[in-house]
C-alpha cells in the first residue's frame, strides 16, 4: 500500500500555525492504477470561449490524492445515493461513553445534510447503523498501537479484521459504499492534544468482508470540541472532512496549518464554523455540470458572469490553465449555504497543482488583502485569508505567465460578479 504523510489538524485558536507537527502519515490512500470515467469532461464552447479540454489538468501518477481530473479509481462514488455503514466501536480498556446511538447522533443527520447542500442534491448520503450498540473489540485500545500518523500496517489492519469479525454476523458489508468507524471518545487522547481521526481510502489491500474490500474507511476519535460552546452545531464536521478523502480529495492544510487555503474548504479547516468545498472540488466530484465551468485557455480577453457557489444553477467556476498540471480557478463565495463564516464576499482566486501531494499544498489561495490580518476573529477560522476574495476594481496578476483576472462589477440582485480574464 502506498501511504502518504499525515498532518495534524489543531484548532487555530489553541495553537499557533508553527506549532503544528508534521507526522508520518496523511489520511492514508492507495491509488489503484488504470483508467476511470471522468466526472468532468470537455464540452462545446460558447461564443468567445475555449473548450474545457485544456482545463481538465491531469491526475499525476504517484501523487497521493492528486487534484487532477479524472479522480483515480478505487475511491467511493460521489454522486447518487451513497450508503454509509456506521459502526460504533469501543474497547475493554475504553468502554463506550453513553449509548452507541448517541455517538451516531453526533454526526447525523448533520453530515448527510452537509453533503446534500454542498452537492446541490447530487450526493444523497444515506447513513445506516444496523448495529445500534457498541461493537466491543477483543483487544484493549492500546494494543492496536493507534497513534498520531499510524500506518495501516499492522495495527489498523488488525483493528479492521476485528471489526469485521464482530460485525459480520449482522452486517452485509457488500451493500455499502463506505464505512465510518465512530470510536468511543474516551479511547485515545483528546482532539485538543492530537487528532487521531484518519481515512484509508482507495486501499485495495484492505481486508475483505462479504466479498468486498473495506477500501474506503474513515475512523473518527475523540471530539473536536474547542470549548466555544458550538460543538453541537459544528463538531460533526470532522466526518465530512474524512469522507472527503473517501471521495478522493486531498488534505489542503499543511505544516503551517490552514495557511494556504484557510477556511475556504473543509479539506483545509474542519474545526468550528461551517465551510464548504472549493468549486474545483465540486467539479472534480461531479457536482457541477461542464457548462457551469468556463475555460480561459486562449489569449486575449474574455468576460464571465459568475453566480455564488452556494446557489443552484449558473456559471460557478472559471479555470485558467497554466500547464497540463496547474492552473488558476476563480469562483464567487458568499455567506450562505455551507459557508457560515464568510466575512468578505467576493471572487476567490486560487492555484491548483496536480503534482503536489495531499498535505503539501496542492491548492493555494491568493490573498487580495495580503498582511491585513483578515476580517474575522471567529475561533478556528484562519484570519489572514478570511478577506482573500477580490472585489470590483481589484485584479490578480501573474506577470510571469501573462495572466490577469479582474473583477469588473457585482450584480447586486444575484450576488454574482462579472470577471474578466486576460491572457497575453
Amino acid at each position: 500500500m502506498q501511504e502518504s504523510r499525515r498532518l495534524i489538524r489543531r484548532p487555530v485558536a489553541l495553537a499557533s500555525a508553527g506549532a503544528l507537527a508534521l507526522a508520518a502519515l496523511a489520511s492514508a490512500s492507495t491509488t489503484l492504477p488504470g483508467p476511470a470515467p471522468a466526472s468532468a469532461g470537455p464540452v462545446a464552447a460558447g461564443p468567445g470561449e475555449a473548450p474545457l479540454g485544456p482545463c481538465r489538468i491531469a491526475t499525476t501518477m504517484g501523487v497521493q490524492m492528486s487534484e487532477g481530473l479524472p479522480t483515480s479509481p478505487g475511491y467511493a462514488r460521489s454522486t447518487g445515493r451513497i450508503r454509509a455503514l456506521n459502526l460504533m466501536v469501543d474497547f475493554p480498556d475504553a468502554p463506550g461513553e453513553g449509548t452507541a446511538m448517541s455517538r451516531y447522533r453526533e454526526f447525523f443527520p448533520q453530515t448527510a445534510d452537509w453533503f446534500r447542500t454542498s452537492s446541490y442534491g447530487r450526493l444523497l448520503y444515506q447513513p445506516e447503523a444496523p448495529i445500534p450498540d457498541w461493537l466491543r473489540m477483543p483487544r484493549p485500545f492500546a494494543s492496536y498501537g493507534v497513534e498520531r500518523g499510524s500506518p495501516y500496517e499492522p495495527g489498523y489492519r488488525k483493528l479492521v479484521e476485528d471489526i469485521i469479525k464482530a460485525a459480520d454476523p449482522k452486517v452485509d458489508f457488500s451493500s455499502y459504499d463506505l464505512v465510518n468507524v465512530l470510536v468511543t471518545p474516551n479511547a485515545g487522547p483528546s482532539a485538543l492534544d492530537t487528532v487521531l481521526s484518519v481515512t484509508f481510502s482507495g486501499n485495495g489491500d484492505a481486508p475483505y468482508a462479504d466479498g468486498v474490500p473495506l477500501s474506503n474507511t474513515s475512523f473518527v476519535y475523540s471530539r473536536q470540541d474547542d470549548g466555544s460552546g458550538t460543538y453541537a452545531e459544528t463538531g460533526y464536521r470532522v466526518l465530512p472532512h474524512e469522507n472527503g478523502h473517501v471521495f478522493g480529495l486531498p488534505d489542503l492544510y499543511t505544516v503551517d496549518g490552514g495557511g494556504t487555503v484557510g477556511h475556504w474548504d473543509i479539506m483545509s479547516e474542519d474545526w468550528g464554523a461551517n465551510n464548504d468545498l472549493l468549486g474545483w472540488h465540486k467539479w472534480k466530484l461531479g457536482w457541477l455540470d461542464n457548462d457551469q465551468v468556463g475555460c480561459a485557455s486562449r489569449t486575449g480577453d474574455v468576460e464571465y458572469a459568475l453566480t455564488p457557489l452556494a446557489t443552484t444553477g449558473g456559471r460557478k467556476l472559471i479555470f485558467v490553465p497554466l500547464s497540463d498540471k496547474a492552473g488558476y480557478a476563480a469562483e464567487v463565495r458568499t455567506r450562505e449555504g455551507n459557508d457560515e463564516a464568510v466575512c468578505q464576499p467576493g471572487v476567490l482566486i486560487y492555484r491548483v497543482d496536480t503534482d503536489v501531494d495531499t498535505g503539501r499544498g496542492p491548492v493555494t489561495v491568493t490573498d487580495s488583502e495580503h498582511g491585513s490580518g483578515g476580517c474575522t476573529r471567529r475561533p478556528n477560522v484562519h484570519a489572514e485569508l478570511s478577506d482573500a476574495p477580490y472585489r470590483p476594481g481589484e485584479t490578480f496578476t501573474d506577470r510571469a505567465n501573462g495572466i490577469r483576472i479582474s473583477v469588473v462589477e457585482e450584480d447586486g440582485t444575484t450576488g454574482g460578479y462579472r470577471v474578466r480574464v486576460s491572457r497575453s
